[in-house]
């Protein structure tokens, strides 16, 4: 377990050490493949259109995504609050 604690540590370090959005996203392209870092970019905009209050079905639609995947982030969503109040 404190090995798996040290990598996702070391990948936060590594993510905020990046000093513009494009070195951010250059960054995130070397760790994920196209279809992880748009599963992961999906799940942001699920979060935000959660919290604008936009319909769940509504968000599976638009974004393509199964009412499961959008079920697991409104579940999610309050830890996201959390982190957006910061």
């Amino acid at each position: 377990m404190k090995a798996k604690i040290k990598y996702i540590e070391y990948l936060v370090n590594h993510l905020l050490a990046q000093n513009s959005p494009e070195e951010m996203e250059k960054a995130l392209s070397d760790l994920l493949t196209a279809s992880e870092l748009d599963e992961v970019a999906k799940r942001l905009q699920i979060f935000e259109m959660l919290a604008a209050g936009v319909p769940q079905r509504q968000i599976a639609e638009n974004l393509g995504v199964g009412i499961a995947t959008v079920s697991r982030g409104s579940r999610s969503l309050s830890g996201f609050r959390a982190v957006a109040r910061k």
